[in-house]
């Protein structure tokens, strides 16, 4: 047993899941008996649909059709004929279809239509998505379970009770979880994808900052925003970011944050599996002898496209190299500082276990510290409201939403408080309760007297928070160069591999959330917002210095009565190695479907 898993193994002294924080120990349906509960408070049946994790549904049955080029952004490479799949997007990322306006589950977007549609929605549907409805979300993206919706609260229902889908993204998760689609679109800003996707079992994957386009995406944070995909299995995620046509190596001039063509390239030289380091719209011509032998594909060749468009050497790669050789001597480092008081027992044991198991098959666990993101949900909870404030300052009823008439022509029906200002009523009326909140506190900290002490600071953990995810990274940050650090600030639990430091990993293994999924009338009974808040201590830090991240189904147990339950295992990769994180996660997805159930010891 590594040092790392015999830590998490000393604190598991507590054999039952969730007893002491409301969440009760029920069996996990199949996917086919899941289905959405959604309480809904709109009164517009068109809205709505009998399924809740919908907001809205196209009149027509779902068909792929491949849209024009637009001529702005940079053209995809020729694809074979389009694989049909079904896609679910997530409101609050814009489409065009006139049955399906974009809300952002908000009423002061209600009827709001996109003049244009998303790039990322766009780029999936000319490779052969049928787009099947919008769905719900906690409004603007500011939520941990999707129940701060104008349209309603989202959940899944597990054993006849209703329990949290996750939040923001939590209508995508559903939908996927149910298969009422076969992807779906995300945005995940501080875990909004990955923790949807632990709570109802399926896939959750957060690309590298700049990777895919953001463009038509309602804004909350700018700085943290990224689209994420939710599927099913790692391999429908692999197979659109790095397989044929890859999303990873088209840029969108109109993103601000989109990395440029000349980057995606010096970043993808350095990494394997982006076709040696050259965009796919550019391949270089192969030369064919009858004299070359062949060889085995490299792990990056694994998830990329022939260049005769004809198949991936995904499905060849799982015939010449199973899961467990290919996770041989892969090193995993396990964060000392998220083995917190607040993780649940059961999902600990998960965590050591599932540990445990990869090192059996060759692969090298390590504890690693990364001191500062202790911090780093505090910091969160600054930058992302500041930015937000910034962000949603253009709603005020002129621009976006509507003003109630008897606001104009009425001066008693505006409060005295507003001091006349025509959208501060509407505001108040078009805005939710954790939306105002986040305003007030985003707008706090950027205020004068508060922003030295607080969105400089968080600012500067932030920082902090990224060095010390490339000081325990073997690869570098192509974007940053590294900085030291002194020894003296490790614990004493970290060993040393030699004179010049720790031993350096491949990927972090950590949970996702620290809970299991909880009771819906549990998140409604929230004492405070902090709550919720805390559900995010694990995603957020990824989010923050902008790596990639995935979350993958982890089978737990919930004492001895071994009652299955699900939760989510992350994957955290250095910056742009994307392609190897979806190979090892796939690998790592496939261990754990083949393992027992770990049980609480």
């Amino acid at each position: 047993m590594s040092a790392s898993a015999g830590l998490l193994r000393a604190q598991c002294s507590v054999r039952r899941c969730g007893s002491g924080n409301g969440i009760g120990r029920v069996a996990v349906s199949s996917s086919q008996q899941r289905r959405l509960l959604n309480h809904f408070i709109s009164r517009d049946s068109d809205l709505l649909t009998n399924f809740g994790f919908f907001v809205n549904q196209p009149t027509a049955p779902p068909t792929p059709e491949i849209p024009p080029h637009d001529g702005v952004s940079e053209p995809s490479p020729a694809p074979a004929p389009p694989k049909r799949f079904t896609l679910a997007v997530k409101d609050n990322i814009a489409t065009t279809t006139a049955s399906l306006p974009t809300t952002c589950g908000s009423a002061f977007l209600a009827a709001h239509r996109s003049p244009f549609e998303a790039t990322i929605v766009t780029q999936l549907r000319r490779r052969g998505a049928a787009l099947v409805g919008k769905m719900n979300l906690d409004e603007f993206g500011m939520g941990s379970h999707s129940v701060n919706s104008a349209f309603g609260a989202v959940a899944q229902e597990i054993s006849q009770q209703k329990r949290s889908a996750g939040g923001s993204s939590g209508g995508s998760a559903v939908a996927v979880a149910t298969g009422e689609a076969d992807v779906a679109l995300g945005t995940d800003t501080g875990g909004s994808v990955r923790l949807p996707a632990a709570y109802t079992g399926t896939v959750g994957y957060k690309p590298s900052y700049g990777m895919l386009s953001r463009h038509g995406v309602v804004p909350y944070a700018n700085s943290l925003d990224t689209v994420g995909l939710l599927a099913r299995s790692v391999r429908a995620v692999a197979e659109l970011v790095v397989g044929p046509g890859a999303l990873w190596a088209e840029h969108d001039p109109r993103d601000p944050t989109s990395l440029s063509v000349a980057a995606r390239a010096r970043c993808a030289s350095l990494r394997e599996g982006y076709q040696d380091g050259l965009p796919l719209s550019a391949p270089p011509a192969r030369e064919e002898s009858s004299q070359s032998q062949p060889q085995s594909p490299s792990l990056g060749e694994r998830y990329t496209q022939r260049h005769d468009g004809s198949s991936t050497l995904l499905a060849q790669s799982h015939e010449r190299k199973s899961p467990e050789a290919m996770l041989k001597g892969v090193r995993f480092g396990i964060p000392l500082e998220y083995n917190i008081e607040e993780l649940d027992p059961c999902i600990r044991v998960a965590w050591a276990a599932a540990a445990e198991r990869l090192q059996a098959l060759g692969a090298r666990i390590v504890p690693v510290s990364l001191p500062s993101t202790r911090h780093a949900l505090s910091a969160y909870y600054v930058i992302a409201p500041a930015e937000a404030s910034s962000n949603l300052a253009k709603y005020d009823g002129v621009r976006y939403g509507s003003v109630r008439e008897d606001t104009d022509q009425d001066s008693k029906t505006t409060d005295a408080a507003d001091g006349g200002v025509l959208y501060a009523a509407t505001r108040g009326r078009g805005f939710g309760d954790e939306v105002k909140r986040r305003i007030l506190l985003g707008s706090y900290t950027l205020s004068s007297e508060a922003m030295d002490n607080y969105f400089l600071q968080a600012q500067k953990v932030r920082r902090l928070v990224r060095r010390d995810f490339d000081r325990v990274f073997a690869l570098e940050n192509p974007l940053h160069e590294r900085e030291a650090f002194s020894l003296s600030d490790l614990p004493d639990t970290v060993a040393m591999e030699n004179k010049f430091g720790p031993t350096e990993v491949d990927f972090l293994l950590c949970p996702t959330a620290p809970t299991l999924a909880p009771l819906l009338e549990d998140v409604l009974a929230e004492r405070t917002p902090v709550d919720a808040y805390m559900n995010d201590v694990f995603t957020v830090p990824a989010s923050l210095a902008g790596l990639p991240a995935i979350s993958i189904p982890m089978t737990v147990a919930a004492g001895e009565e071994a009652v299955a339950e699900v939760a989510g295992l992350q994957l955290i990769g250095q910056f742009w190695d994307d392609a190897r994180l979806l190979a090892v996660a796939d690998a790592v997805s496939e261990i754990l479907k083949a393992a027992p159930t770990a049980e609480g010891r």
